[in-house]
């Protein structure tokens, strides 16, 4: 994976205290990594550095849109990005160890050598999170203008085939059983 530049932070030469930064992030950004499920991301990234001696604290605040399919209907779904991450970086002198070796994913270890902070990956992993598992039209637009009407209407049409296998001859003899403990 390249690290650009433009998401490098040189955190030496910077003063303790509190640093704000922020970033711009579009499909482009994306290229670099896997083929993503969603397209036309429109994100931006608030990048928080607060630093101390011997470690930083981190913080991601992301804001944006990206377009994906919806899980439901198989149409375009248009969905609103909103999220923050803490991350908290330490300086040790072995920082691949102690990164195996750490339980908490909100701490990250860097050489004390190291004099920049590569914050790509950390980008692309947190508008991946901000993006929820289940990606569906909110239950007040089922239905509307922006849903595919063929595949709804055919769930439907499986629901009421489950329901009529549900009470099937097959069963009968076993409802007796349902309630026993």
């Amino acid at each position: 994976m390249s690290h650009r530049r433009e998401y490098e932070i040189a955190f030496v030469g910077l003063k303790p205290g509190v640093h704000h930064f922020s970033y711009k992030i579009d499909d482009k950004f994306f290229e670099d990594f896997q083929q993503q499920d969603f397209k036309n991301c429109e994100a931006n990234v608030k990048f928080t550095l607060d630093k101390k001696v011997g470690f930083m604290l981190c913080r991601f605040d992301v804001d944006g849109k990206v377009e994906l399919i919806c899980d439901r209907c198989g149409n375009n779904l248009q969905l609103q990005l909103w999220d923050e991450f803490n991350l908290v970086v330490k300086m040790v002198d072995n920082p691949e160890v102690m990164n195996d070796q750490e339980d908490d994913p909100d701490i990250y270890y860097i050489s004390k050598g190291e004099s920049h902070l590569h914050l790509e990956d950390w980008i692309y992993e947190f508008i991946n999170l901000s993006i929820p598992m289940q990606r569906m039209c909110k239950e007040d637009e089922v239905g509307g203008p922006q849903c595919n009407q063929e595949v709804l209407e055919k769930l439907k049409k499986m629901e009421e085939d489950a329901k009529a296998a549900e009470s099937s001859a097959v069963w009968k003899g076993l409802d007796q059983f349902k309630d026993l403990q």
